[in-house]
């Protein structure tokens, strides 16, 4: 996020779960940038995946620390630190571990992010905890309560080809690959996810993606997902102190 900034963002999932019938699941966060080096995300959700009807889910917090960015003419390298922590009203159901809903639990990682240009890549290495009592499955398997999770994403601006102004709508392609291997047991997934972003103003994002797997033997909910979002950021919301 940049820097003395705050932002939100209206995130929804829709999948096709196992008891046939249409899922969602609404986010509501609220971010902070504090300066250059450390941001905040704080969120809660709503669903109907392990219920009739749509209820209160989870609250989660996320920070980011960068720790290095080497920054050139359009081109930048940075690396981040980041931890989340979750609460779920959820009971665990499933090997997955996913901590925007489904579970309690923490999360920690660094991500590595390349501007190179119109070209965007970024790699995220991760391990998550759930913090959920164990329970056993069919009265006989524990679930997993450990993993390591991995993903890697390309993003490149298609539109417009020349900048004239902040006033443009850039249009962006994504396609991200990201993976879970399960550390209690074996099991693991690896998924694929285009997406299209839209930037208006440069301040508001409308995302647009669709999430599948192509390989993987670990219960989940879902092995396809529609996902929505729409991001407003407010510049300069925290102004510094005069002198």
């Amino acid at each position: 996020m940049p820097a003395r900034s705050g932002g939100l963002k209206y995130a929804a999932k829709l999948l096709d779960g196992d008891r046939g019938r249409l899922e969602q699941r609404h986010m509501l966060e609220f971010q902070l940038g504090m300066n250059k080096k450390w941001m905040t995300h704080v969120s809660t959700s709503l669903s109907d995946m392990y219920s009739d009807n749509l209820r209160w889910e989870s609250a989660r917090i996320y920070t980011k620390y960068r720790f290095i960015s080497v920054d050139d003419v359009h081109r930048h390298f940075r690396a981040a630190a980041f931890g989340e922590l979750s609460y779920s009203v959820n009971d665990p159901m499933y090997d997955e571990l996913n901590l925007e809903g489904d579970q309690s639990g923490i999360r920690t990682g660094i991500i590595l992010t390349q501007l190179l240009h119109k070209l965007a890549l970024s790699s995220t290495l991760s391990y998550t905890a759930s913090l959920q009592d164990r329970v056993l499955h069919m009265g006989m398997h524990s679930y997993n309560y450990n993993a390591f999770n991995y993903s890697l994403s390309a993003g490149y601006l298609l539109f417009p080809r020349t900048y004239n102004g902040y006033g443009q709508t850039n249009f962006n392609l994504y396609l991200e690959m990201l993976g879970s291997r399960a550390l209690d047991k074996q099991a693991g997934f690896l998924d694929l996810a285009p997406a299209v972003q839209f930037i208006f103003s440069s301040n508001t994002k409308l995302n647009l993606g669709y999430r599948f797997q192509v390989s993987g033997d670990m219960a989940r909910m879902a092995r396809s997902s529609f996902h929505l979002s729409i991001e407003r950021t407010f510049l300069n919301m925290l102004n510094r102190k005069k002198a």
